[in-house]
Order: structure tokens, then sequence, then C-alpha cells
């Protein structure tokens, strides 16, 4: 585990962004998107990171511009990148360090910088909670989850039966990392199956030309990194 000091590293990384002249907002609002959950992972050598959230908090809403300015920040060498292609592992990210002390991690929204300190409880738990929720306390728990989305209560008690007999897990093999992405992909899902159900039946012309569509070749890009 690397020990960096909070205050001397971000003034060597912002003294760098001001001589960088192929920087511009984007990268710099992503930079401390990764550099908080670096802090919040007590400065491990790499760590992984889930792009909604990382694009969450640095405010950043299209994936494109996101996955540009991560690989533009491995280029201009801020830090090491290695996407993932597993939708069930995010990438990894390796931080690259400006300056390194023996000094104990601050928090730059205080003005002392002679006092060691740490990020406040409050942010670390907002972060913490997008990261690890392998399961909920109780079913109680996952109903008050899926009224607060507007979502039907028997869905929410479709989802927690489902989950809780095959304990939490993805295909019975994976452990569930975060059960509130889980929900939004089973409330997806139901969406899907509903409009199936409701889609009208088709004319004897209209099927066959239905069935010559399913021969059609389509480029798909499976390529794109999460």
């Amino acid at each position: 585990m690397a020990e960096v000091n909070y205050i001397k590293h971000l003034n060597a990384v912002f003294s760098q962004f001001s001589k960088d002249s192929r920087l511009n907002p984007t990268h710099i609002s992503l930079y401390l998107a990764f550099f908080q959950l670096w802090n919040y992972n007590r400065f491990r050598d790499s760590f992984h990171v889930n792009r909604d959230d990382i694009m969450k908090l640095s405010k950043i809403g299209s994936k494109s511009t996101y996955h540009r300015c991560t690989k533009e920040l491995h280029h201009y060498k801020y830090l090491i990148y290695e996407p993932s292609h597993n939708p069930f592992k995010g990438s990894i990210i390796k931080m690259l360090k400006f300056d390194t002390t023996s000094g104990q991690a601050l928090d730059l929204g205080v003005p002392n910088q002679g006092q060691a300190l740490v990020p406040s409880n409050k942010h670390i738990q907002t972060i913490e909670n997008s990261y690890k929720l392998p399961k909920p306390k109780n079913e109680i728990e996952v109903l008050d989850f899926f009224k607060k989305e507007n979502w039907p209560e028997l869905e929410a008690q479709k989802f927690y039966n489902h989950y809780q007999a095959i304990g939490w897990k993805i295909g019975g093999k994976i452990k569930i990392e975060n059960w509130h992405a889980s929900a939004k992909n089973w409330m997806l899902k139901s969406e899907e199956l509903k409009t199936e159900k409701h889609k009208p039946v088709l004319s004897g012309v209209e099927a066959s030309q239905n069935q010559d569509n399913l021969h059609t070749v389509r480029n798909k890009n499976y390529n794109q990194p999460l």
C-alpha cells in the first residue's frame, strides 16, 4: 500500500495540470473522481472502478467522453488504465504518484495543511454504498428501494424471493456486488417482457418479412469497456 500525502500529491499534480496544455476541465474533473476513489481505497496500488459511478462523480454525461478522457489521462501518464469487458468486474486504475511522503493523507477541504485528517465519514459512506451492496438487510429494505424508484411492490417481492433463494448470486455462481444495480436490471427485463407480451400479432405477410429480417447480419460492437 502506497504512502501518499493528500495535500502534497494534489499540489504537485495541479502544478502539472497548469503546465499541460493538452488538458481540459473534463480531464481534471475525471482525474479528481479517480483520486477520490483512490483515497477511499486507502491509496492501494490499483483498484476497480465502475464507469457509471465515476461518470456521476466527475459530472460526465457521455460514455464516449469518459472513455476518451480516461485513455488520454493514461497516455499523458497521469494514471494507468486497464479496461475490462467483463460486466461483473470494473476496469482497473493505477494512480501514478506525483509526490509521496510518510505523511498521512489530508483532506483538501480543510485549509490547515499541518493537521492530518481523513475525508468526512458522510462522503466515504456515500461511495461505499455505491460499491459494496452485496445484499439487502431484509425484504423491507428491498420494498423501500423499489418504492423510492416508483417500481411495483410485487416486483420487489419477486426480486427478493428470487435472489434470496439462490444466495444473492448471479446465475447462482457469481456473488452480487451491488444489489441496487441488479434490481435495476431486474426491472429492465420486466419492462422488456411486458413490451413483448403486448406486441401485436403479425399478419402472414408481416410474419414472413419478420422471418427474413432474422437472417440479417448486424454488426455489433462488444469492445467498449466498462
